[in-house]
């Protein structure tokens, strides 16, 4: 039995039903740097593995509320601090029904190797509630935020855990996070990114994991001498922050974005989604996609229940490059084997892990350029550690310096994961190269740093 699969054994022994996420992961990540454990003794030596699985810490606490009419609300609290050899807790804050401890430490986990990646000093972590600001008012969401906060404070800072936005989370709730933080500590600190520029957030910040996501499959299209973007049919799930900032970037470099999507079905409009009407549907009146056709009679709108069961329609629609922006797991086998058949030459991941682990293997089989997560959507990261330079230097930078240095970053990320497969003898493969340049990382910090 090799090194890798006597830890997955081991690991899977220890986890529970709510682990599987975080199982997957951490399954994915082992056999990927397996070259590298077999072939350096010293990460064995010192138990890097068994210390990187485990996180350094984590807090659960009860958040209570009032809602508007007055009736006391509860709700579940997490920080999950996971690693910090590279520098302070760094990830965001979900808020959503789903959210677990399970859910949260499959999201440090890759937040490790994914702020490793960038070659910025942060560590990775994660965080949030099972509360669902959905439907709610802005009261109600204040109210939460500021209950949530009152915990929390306790186990930040802004060399101790910076934590930022996700799910659920955006300007509006890290304003009424920030602003309860400031009431608590009476101190005005970059604690939190994504904060509102007003008071010290970076522009850019909004469009930074969806511009970063479409800078590295320029760059990994260049590097496999494939075709650029640049007037291809492209397909794009989700339509929060991350998919619409995706979209705005293809339509910057005239590619052609015909989709998006939500948990209640897809809009799939031939002449190209029309960016204006999908801010106004989802940022300003956090409608449904329904409307879209409201407006645009001539796209295609599908609902979820009128797709075959097992596949999603976002993904059997013919494209050159496919960009899921979603959730995690939202592309499956068959949704795989849809966009191969449909000749997509390209998948990059703007979500966190949205490809199942066979949806991937049929990628990589193919030869289909594939940009795993960890690597492809660093940007929001790369993003919020330049809000915390610019908060400790108490200055602003341009939008046009915020996006030459996630640009830069981006193409670095890339040719470092690039170089890095060659190096280990799977050239072409992004998920292991990304694994081990990740890894590899972190784990030569932990060895400096002791135990």
């Amino acid at each position: 039995m090799s090194l890798a699969e006597e830890k997955i054994k081991k690991f899977e022994s220890v986890s529970s039903e709510q682990d599987a996420i975080f199982f997957q992961a951490m399954e994915e990540v082992i056999y990927s740097i397996a070259p590298l454990l077999e072939s350096c003794d010293i990460y064995k030596k010192n138990s890097i593995l068994d210390r990187l699985v485990v996180p350094d810490r984590i807090f659960k606490f009860k958040v209570t509320w009032l809602n508007d009419q007055n009736e006391i609300m509860v709700n579940t609290g997490y920080r999950v601090q996971f690693n910090n050899a590279l520098g302070p807790y760094k990830g965001g804050l979900r808020f959503h029904p789903s959210v677990n401890e399970g859910i949260l430490k499959f999201l440090g986990f890759e937040q490790i190797l994914k702020n490793a990646l960038t070659g910025l000093p942060i560590g990775g972590a994660k965080g949030g509630s099972d509360f669902d600001p959905k439907g709610k008012s802005d009261f109600e969401v204040m109210k939460f935020c500021s209950s949530f906060m009152t915990e929390l404070h306790k186990y930040i800072g802004p060399r101790i855990d910076v934590p930022a936005g996700d799910i659920g989370v955006g300007a509006r709730e890290i304003g009424y996070l920030f602003g309860e933080y400031k009431k608590i500590t009476s101190s005005f600190e970059g604690v939190l990114t994504g904060k509102p520029f007003m008071f010290g957030g970076s522009l850019m910040r909004p469009e930074a994991t969806g511009y970063g996501v479409i800078y590295f499959t320029q760059t990994m299209l260049e590097m496999e001498n494939k075709e650029s973007l640049e007037g291809k049919i492209c397909t794009v799930s989700g339509a929060g922050n991350v998919a619409i900032h995706a979209i705005e970037k293809l339509l910057h470099i005239g590619a052609i974005p015909v989709s998006c999507s939500d948990s209640r079905g897809t809009i799939y409009d031939t002449r190209g989604i029309d960016l204006a009407l999908l801010k106004e549907i989802k940022l300003e009146k956090r409608g449904s996609l329904e409307e879209y056709v409201k407006t645009f009679p001539e796209a295609k709108y599908i609902p979820v229940n009128d797709y075959p069961q097992g596949a999603h329609a976002v993904w059997d629609i013919p494209c050159y490059a496919a960009f899921p922006c979603a959730t995690q797991n939202e592309l499956n086998e068959l949704d795989a084997q849809n966009l191969i058949v449909n000749g997509c030459v390209s998948v990059s991941e703007g979500a966190n892990m949205p490809s199942t682990p066979t949806a991937i293997s049929n990628f990589l089989s193919h030869k289909v350029c594939f940009a795993p997560a960890k690597a492809a959507n660093a940007g929001g990261v790369a993003v919020s550690e330049f809000e915390m330079a610019q908060n400790a230097s108490m200055s602003h930078w341009t939008f046009e310096e915020v996006d030459t240095k996630l640009k830069n970053v981006m193409q670095q990320i890339c040719k470092r994961v690039a170089l890095t497969a060659k190096d280990y003898g799977v050239e072409g493969n992004y998920v292991d190269g990304a694994n081990i340049a990740g890894f590899k990382k972190v784990a030569d910090a932990m060895i400096a740093e002791g135990i």
